[in-house]
């Protein structure tokens, strides 16, 4: 998802109308519903702008419900409060959208109006938003008393964050707050990195290398409109994610008797890590996941890159189902997890997370870590990773997992990568690729017996 917040044409769109949308999708995060979904809802002319404003008002949503709260101590309906909170979200970081905020204000009460749902509601909302404007400094003070307010995540996230990572749970959530740039990994069997820039630098596209197959856009682009997507020359991928398929084959060698590896990508839809392990390796992949329909976007996914592999729909829990018996020299398990780490490009997964869902996933890549063992031959060697920055579900739960298992070496491995945003600087001085989501990593070998 793309999510700059470009101003779309009023005379195609009027602004009232965006708002509206933002405020129903912001209605259904509070409900429990995905923002992926809740978007789908949206009229597909409507459905940029309305994703620009709700990926905003999530990133803000700690600051407005602050806000909303000095300026009406009892909550208006669910349906008047998200309108509210998104126009307050929009208003209290007016130097970051391009509408001023008389111009939100105005809009706001106007799609409050045309709506059966808040119509009642337009006057509260117009009093709201006007004395904002009257008292935004003393009423942006008030909020900095709110740990929620002032780092736009819910409180037990803050501690969580905080106590997993004391000395950088600051830059982590600020990394959180930032519009996640478009990067892509460029498939070296139909092109190079340099060659591709080149390619970019043509069509008049700024960019940057990042790390040693990625490519970082300087702004936001329709993904098909790109120089090469047809032909397969890249796909969508995040820096961090970039990294799964080169641990696990650096230094993997085939089983006896074969001459090519055997290699299992568990939970592999969308298949950009299938993808990648075809890309730097001939290797015969079976891509697992537990979704049907998730495993034909895998499909489709390897067709435009010209590459195959064997494609399975089962329960990588229960690999009696789809297992053929043969080792594999090989394993990826790219584990399910809270996405704490991705929270940048998914702004809504931290108001729909709970405390109690570390604990259950915890439990869930425990399972999958125990199950998938066997099916590696010795010698052969398991990548482990979760795009989470939870100690539960990365560092802790592979020590756990080494402590019962006498046979499991833990390989240098880039361990939990912190979100940065900013491909220019570094909070974390150790940090090369600069720009990428939240990750951890372990590579684990089977030793020999």
């Amino acid at each position: 998802m793309q999510d700059s917040l470009n101003p779309v044409s009023p005379a195609q769109v009027p602004l009232w109308r965006q708002l509206q949308g933002a405020a129903s999708v912001l209605l259904a995060v509070r409900d429990g519903q995905s923002m992926t979904p809740a978007l789908d809802d949206v009229d597909a002319a409507l459905r940029p702008g309305v994703q620009a404003l709700a990926f905003h008002a999530l990133r803000w949503l700690g600051r407005a419900e602050a806000l909303r709260q000095q300026l009406a101590k009892r909550p208006p309906p669910p349906e008047a409060d998200a309108l509210l909170c998104v126009a307050l979200a929009l208003c209290c970081s007016e130097g970051d959208t391009p509408y001023t905020a008389h111009t939100l204000v105005d809009q706001a009460v106007e799609a409050a109006k045309r709506s059966e749902a808040t119509h009642h509601q337009a006057s509260f909302i117009n009093g709201c938003l006007r004395r904002f404007l009257r008292e935004q400094p003393e009423l942006m003070a008030l909020t900095e008393k709110s740990p929620q307010a002032v780092w736009n995540h819910p409180q037990w996230w803050i501690d969580r964050v905080r106590k997993d990572h004391p000395a950088q749970w600051q830059a982590i959530l600020q990394a959180n707050n930032a519009q996640a740039p478009l990067i892509l990994r460029i498939n070296p069997r139909k092109t190079t990195q340099a060659d591709y820039l080149h390619a970019l630098a043509l069509a008049g596209i700024n960019a940057d290398p990042v790390g040693e197959h990625g490519v970082i856009l300087m702004s936001a682009r329709s993904v098909p409109s790109l120089p090469g997507f047809a032909q397969g020359h890249f796909s969508v991928q995040d820096a961090a994610a970039q990294l799964a398929a080169p641990l696990l084959l650096d230094g993997l060698k085939a089983g006896e008797g074969r001459a090519r590896l055997n290699i299992l990508d568990a939970c592999a839809a969308p298949g950009g890590k299938t993808a990648h392990l075809l890309e730097l390796a001939n290797a015969d992949v079976t891509a697992l996941d537990i979704d049907a329909r998730r495993c034909q976007r895998i499909g489709q996914n390897l067709q435009r890159l010209g590459l195959q592999a064997h494609i399975v729909a089962g329960d990588a829990g229960r690999p009696a189902d789809w297992w053929d018996g043969h080792l594999y020299d090989g394993i990826l398990l790219d584990a399910p997890c809270t996405a704490s780490g991705i929270v940048r490009r998914h702004p809504d997964v931290r108001w729909l997370r709970r405390p109690t869902d570390i604990s259950q996933l915890a439990a869930i890549q425990a399972h999958l870590l125990e199950t998938l063992w066997p099916l590696l031959a010795p010698g052969g060697r398991l990548v482990y990773c979760t795009c989470s920055v939870f100690k539960a579900e990365g560092e802790q739960q592979v020590q756990a997992f080494v402590g019962r298992h006498l046979d499991a070496a833990l390989l240098p491995s880039p361990g939990h990568l912190l979100p940065q945003a900013g491909a220019g600087q570094s909070a974390f001085s150790d940090n090369s690729l600069r720009e990428h989501d939240g990750f951890y990593y372990a590579s684990l070998e089977k030793r020999r017996p």
